[in-house]
């Protein structure tokens, strides 16, 4: 997985309460294991029309969201099952990170698995964003990890918390397995000493 540091770019904006893992990548495409394709599917229901072209009134099919990769979520995001394949989607799509108030803990934990950075922020600092982005999709967000902070609009700043585990993992891009196998001198050398 890509390394995390400082990301700048424009957001799309969802705001959106409670929208769960069915509706970021309904369970039909729950079938594989790889993540290969992922996101042409991310929102699918949402994102397509029966006959299976876009749908022009949903955001993510805007030319304004191309090429964005910061998802601006409603609060609660990610709630429902714990579908490692949402995270899935969502970087496959393009995103890197998202920001809301609040997202579902087991959906926030496989982000951060996946190299896809929650951001959450308070509420003042979401509606001075999601009023900017929806006023003008232009507007750059920049989410420095480093320093775990927000910064927007020339004067918007902000920090966020997250884990010192998930921190590293993400600076360094490696998964939990990568994070393993980054001590696999020492574990020789211990096995060896082994009787």
């Amino acid at each position: 997985m890509a390394k995390f540091t400082t990301l700048t770019s424009h957001a799309v904006p969802l705001p959106e309460e409670n929208v769960d893992t069915d509706q970021i990548i309904p369970a039909r495409f729950l079938k594989v294991t790889d993540k290969h394709g992922l996101g042409d599917s991310l929102f699918c229901d949402w994102r397509y029309l029966k006959d299976g072209s876009d749908n022009p009134n949903f955001v993510l099919n805007e030319p304004a969201s191309q090429g964005a990769q910061i998802l601006l979520a409603g609060n609660n995001f990610g709630s429902g099952s714990s579908r490692e394949h949402a995270p899935w989607a969502l970087v496959g799509w393009g995103f890197r990170a998202m920001i809301s108030t609040g997202f579902a803990d087991i959906f926030k934990s496989n982000s951060l698995k996946n190299g896809l950075l929650p951001v959450e922020v308070s509420e003042p600092v979401y509606k001075a964003l999601m009023e900017a982005v929806q006023g003008d999709r232009s507007t750059k967000i920049t989410i420095d990890l480093p320093t775990q902070s927000v910064t927007a609009l020339g004067s918007l700043e902000t920090t966020f918390p997250i884990d010192s585990f998930s921190k590293h993992c993400l600076l360094e891009g490696i998964d939990q397995l990568g994070y393993l196998l980054s001590f696999d001198d020492q574990i020789a050398r211990y096995e060896q000493q082994r009787p």
